[in-house]
Order: C-alpha cells, then structure tokens, then sequence
C-alpha cells in the first residue's frame, strides 16, 4: 500500500512516536514564519531561552499586521523587532512588503519541507507541497531553537477534484463548498490533502486561497501535490531549482474521503458571522452593501487582483460602496501596475491601502456600524473587521468586484459582461529589496526595546487543590477574536501582557477584566461549548486569561492550536465526560478538585465538584506526558528554565 503526500512529508520529519491516529508524534521543523502580532513575543520567548541563534534552515519575520502608527508602540515593536532579527539569525520583511503567507511562498517556500508559523493560516504554504502547521508562538520559538513540534498524529482525510472551474467561479468557492460541506469543525484532527484530475485547472495561488482557509475546516493543516503547476511557480518566481515532485502513490490511500465535480460548482458566499454559514450567492444576491474588499492572505495571488481589474475597467464602483483594494505583496503591487492593472483599480474608484493584513486582522477599513461588508478575508467573527455590529460576508473577488459595480449582492454570473479570462503571466516583478538577510553573527547586537515591552509574566505551579469560581460560561465556536480581540486600540499592546489582558473577554463581557482582577490571586474558571477557541493561534488568547487567573477551561471540545495554547501557560485543558454536564453548571457557580496533581498523572479522569449545588462531574484531558509536565509545572517556559 502507496503513500499519499502527507504521509510521505511527515514520515520525512519524523523524531518521535508513530503514524498512528491520534498517538502523539514530533516532527523535525525546517522554516519558521513569525509576523508582528505574535513575533513580538516569540523574540522574547526566544531570548528567555537564551539561545544564541536559530537552528532551523530559514526563520523569517514578517511585518504585515500592525502597520498602522497612530503613536509610537507599533513603530517601537518594529524597530524591536528588526533587532531581534539582526541578533537571532531571523531574515527580516520590512512594513509595506506584504502578508507573510504570500511572501513567504514567493521567497522562501521550498516543496518537501516542513513550516511552522504563529500564524494559523501557515497552512497557506501547503499549496507548494510543503507540511505547513500553525501553532502558538511558544512552540514556534522552541523550534527556531532547534526543537520538535509535537502533534497528535491527524487522520488523512482525501478530497479528490474532478473537472474545471466554470466561468465566475474560482478557487474561493472550492474552499467555501468544503466549508458549507463539514463546518468550521470538520476538519479537526484530520490532514485535508487534495488530489485528481481537477487540480489541473487551479494554479499554485489558486491552491494557496483552499489551503489558507483549511484552518477554517479546523484542520490541523492543507496539503497539496508539488506537481508542474508548482515547478511552474518556482519558475516564475525565478527559485525553479528548489523545485522537487512530490505526489500520492498511485495505490495511496486515506483515512476518509470527499469528492468535489468542480464543473458543479457555483459563487458560494459566508454569512455573519462564521465561515461556515455557507449559501450560494444567488440566494442572498439584492442585498444592499456598504463596502466591498478584496485581497488578504486568503485571496493574495495576482489574479485575484487582475481579474477585478479587467471586470472594473472602464466601469465605475456603486457611489455608495467602498472598494477597498488590499494589495498583499509589494512584488504583486508591482506587477499590477507594471502592467497597467493597478490603474484600471484606481479609477473605477479603488481605494488602495499599502500591502499588509490591514482590515482582515481590524486594522483600518472597518465598516460602518450595521452595514454589508463583503470580503475575500477568511474570517467573518462578530466584530473582527474592527466594528463592533458587523455585517461581514465571506466570498469571491469575482463576487465581491461584481457586487461593487451594483451596490447590492450579485452573483457575477448575471452581470452583462463576458467573463474576463486571464493567463498568468510568465515573467513578472520580483521584489526581494524589502527582505533583509541577518548579518553572520548577532553577537554584538542589543535588542531595542521601547517603553510599551514588558517583561514575560512568571507563572506559579499547578496547585493540587483548585477551588475557583466560574467567571464566565460560553456557548460554542468561541473564537480567539473574541476571547482576545484584535484591532487597532488593542494590538498594540501584544508585547504589554498586563495591559492586554484589560481586554480579555471584552466582546463578550465587557465587564470580564474588573470582575477577572478580583480573582486573580485564588484564579477562576471559564466553561464553554463545543469548537472552543477556534481561529487566530494568537497566544494572547491564553496569555492574557492566565495572567488574569484562569486556572481551568471545561468544554465540550477545543479547537486544536488553542488547546496547546493552554497547555503551553500551564492552564488545565478538560473536557466535559457527559456533554450534559454543561448545562447544569451557571456563571458564578464555585467548583473544585482536589488532589489534581497526583490525578493528572495517573489517568485521565477529573472529578470536578459543584459546591454551589452539590454535584459532581466527570471530565477528561487527553494530555500526553510531555504535556502533563507543562500543566503542572505552570508553564512550557518553567520547563525549559528547569532543564537549564
């Protein structure tokens, strides 16, 4: 029996346990990938460990998510940053050069290797062939130190593609019809790897858009053959001789399957507020919009610009919308306009922000209060476009152009214009000056630390009686954007733990951080649903609440990255045995357990006691040792200082 890809790339990188689902296994990491909004805390992570430099083949930092500098913390963090790079051996993309998954391809994507990210949507990279995971910022850290990732081994779950994409219908729409398939947690535990025919029709950023919003589907990540759409990439990208074929055994089998006829396909279109809430776009089509906005890490390739371009040419956008145009790398900002595309945009009454994240991550380009925003972001959270009372909806850039030039949602097949075909180009703009290589060694370099960077918060050991109240019930999919809101107000203050914290919580109580403070001492507990803490690995999300108190999280069950993310700061991952349980536990309810430390060592079973109304719960974490270390001794980071 043959191997299929994700087989073949793990079993390459494997130190540590088997290929078995659900058994925990350790995987050799080869790039890093950071951006601003964890890598502030990942360099210093990094420089708590005391290593000198990075051992992985390339680590890169990227600047794409606070770009705005409305005073000096952003600008400080920078500059932070930069010398963080220059000291650790950590090659350096300057603000303005573009979305790290995008650049990342461009530069430094190499088919067959292995790319951990604080990013969850590293998983982008799966598009050239590579095994891309998001993580938390720790556990990047400790691979740029050389470190293993440690997962539990994903079932492979295969999507074969068969025929072609029709007219108005692209690659965002493939990764929506999955998402309307299996939900925002169809993907948990599993690898989506995509094979057949139909991959003849996509190219490797068609690819990119499908692997980028697996994290969506949960997945722990997107794989996809390195075949000769991908050489062709590298060609164009003048990096051709990285280039290696990597492909499913013709007898390669997988764990479960899926199968899409792309000829079926139609505009597919998220509703508020999850990327799940899938329908096509017909159903919805004569909603009147506010803004319409294309570009992010989900839709980052050239022609996700260039056809907009041509369908906008000579045409002008509704009076009412906002077109915003989100270039996602300097090099496809200057290809745009190297071939005149650029200005068809502008005209047609574009708005054109500098190549970043921006408004996907609430940064700028936040829709008014109420208001249809329509998006090529992968996420539609409440309140993760930077407005509270949102209205944001997942879709195509064909969708979204067509909806600009009309006010109201449209699906593009009814526009009164032929579909604007387009080849990519073989030659284009390639821009590698923002991208500053690490000097030889950093010995001598010191790291510029502005007012707004705090030092890592010390955590105490798990304590073996935990008596604490429940500060805050949940319901489900809870994600990261509201456990830990981004945006503008807040973001800056990702290297300030006490300062964030004051927001933990806030978009579901804003109250959270006044009534959390008085806890923080005895520490609290948080339930929730099912899906808990879906979305951004962003460790702030556990960070912030640990530093407030929270000792244990009880739910139905967790969304990957975030459950290690609790791990990581020593918080107790638990989940409830009989998911009934939950409805029987109320806000403010005083819950115990007793004896924890000698429990958590000996099986998996918790029995937590209600002691406002006298009942007991069975629960259960599925720790493996290695994690159960981290849990009691308060933190991953206690461990490594232990081992020193």
């Amino acid at each position: 029996m043959g191997n299929n890809v994700a087989q073949k790339l793990i079993e390459a990188h494997l130190v540590d346990g088997s290929m078995e689902p659900g058994k925990e296994i350790g995987l050799k990491i080869d790039q890093t990938l950071t951006q601003d909004a964890t890598g502030t805390m990942v360099m210093l992570e990094f420089e708590a460990m005391q290593v000198q430099r990075v051992k992985t083949d390339v680590s890169a930092q990227y600047v794409d998510h606070n770009l705005l500098q409305t005073d000096f913390k952003n600008a400080d963090d920078h500059l932070f940053l930069w010398s963080a790079c220059q000291k650790f051996g950590v090659w350096y993309s300057r603000p303005g050069n573009g979305v790290s998954h995008p650049v990342h391809m461009e530069r430094f994507g190499v088919p067959g290797k292995t790319l951990l990210g604080s990013d969850s949507h590293t998983t982008a990279a799966g598009s050239l062939g590579m095994l891309a995971i998001g993580a938390g910022g720790l556990e990047v850290a400790m691979a740029m130190a050389g470190e293993p990732i440690y997962i539990k081994m994903p079932e492979i779950m295969g999507v074969r593609l068969t025929g072609s994409l029709p007219d108005w219908v692209s690659a965002k729409d493939v990764i929506l019809e999955m998402l309307r398939r299996h939900g925002v947690n169809g993907g948990f535990g599993k690898i989506i790897e995509y094979y057949g025919s139909g991959l003849n029709c996509l190219s490797t950023m068609d690819r990119h858009v499908i692997a980028n919003m697996g994290t969506e589907l949960g997945a722990t990540t997107t794989v996809f053959p390195s075949d000769e759409a991908v050489r062709r990439f590298l060609q164009t990208q003048g990096r051709e001789k990285v280039w290696t074929s990597i492909l499913p055994d013709e007898d390669a089998t997988y764990d479960e399957t899926d199968e899409i006829d792309l000829s079926g396909l139609e505009p597919l279109i998220a509703l508020p507020s999850s990327p799940g809430n899938v329908v096509s776009v017909k159903e919805v089509a004569g909603r009147e919009i506010y803004q319409s906005y294309i570009g992010s890490s989900a839709n980052p390739g050239f022609r996700d610009f260039a056809i907009p371009s041509l369908m906008v040419d000579g045409r002008q956008v509704h009076g009412r919308v906002s077109f915003d145009i989100n270039p996602t790398s300097r090099q496809i900002l200057e290809s745009l306009a190297a071939r005149g595309l650029l200005e068809k945009l502008i005209r047609s009454g574009g708005r054109i922000h500098q190549a970043g994240c921006n408004g996907c991550i609430g940064m700028g380009q936040a829709p008014a209060t109420g208001k249809i925003s329509l998006r090529t972001v992968p996420r539609n959270f409440p309140g993760r476009s930077g407005t509270k009372e949102d209205q944001v909806y997942l879709c195509s850039p064909e969708t979204a152009t067509a909806s600009a030039l009309t006010g109201v949602i449209t699906d593009p097949r009814t526009l009164d214009m032929p579909y604007p075909h387009y080849i990519e180009p073989r030659v284009i703009r390639i821009n590698t000056q923002m991208l500053i290589a690490p000097p030889d060694s950093g010995k001598d370099i010191k790291l510029e630390k502005g007012p707004n960077i705090k030092p890592l918060p010390l955590f105490d050991p798990l304590s073996n009686i935990i008596s604490a109240r429940v500060l805050l019930k949940v319901g489900d999919n809870i994600s990261t954007d509201e456990i830990m809101p981004a945006g503008a107000q807040i973001l800056p203050y990702r290297s300030n733990i006490p300062e964030i914290s004051r927001y933990a919580f806030s978009r579901i109580d804003e109250n959270f951080y006044d009534r959390a403070i008085k806890y923080q001492q005895k520490g609290f507990v948080v339930v929730g649903g099912n899906n808990y803490g879906q979305g951004s690995s962003r460790e702030h999300a556990a960070l912030a609440p640990r530093y407030l108190g929270l000792k244990i999280v009880i739910v139905k069950s967790f969304a990957r990255i975030h459950w290690q993310n609790l791990i990581n700061f020593g918080i107790l991952p638990l989940t409830f045995v009989d998911p009934a349980d939950y409805d029987k536990i109320e806000q403010e309810d005083e819950l115990e357990t007793v004896g924890i430390r000698q429990t958590l060592c000996q099986g998996k079973r918790i029995l937590i006691t209600n002691k406002s109304k006298n009942e007991t719960y069975e629960t259960e974490h599925i720790l493996s040792e290695r994690q159960i270390e981290m849990v009691l001794e308060g933190s991953l980071i206690n461990v490594v200082r232990k081992r020193q």
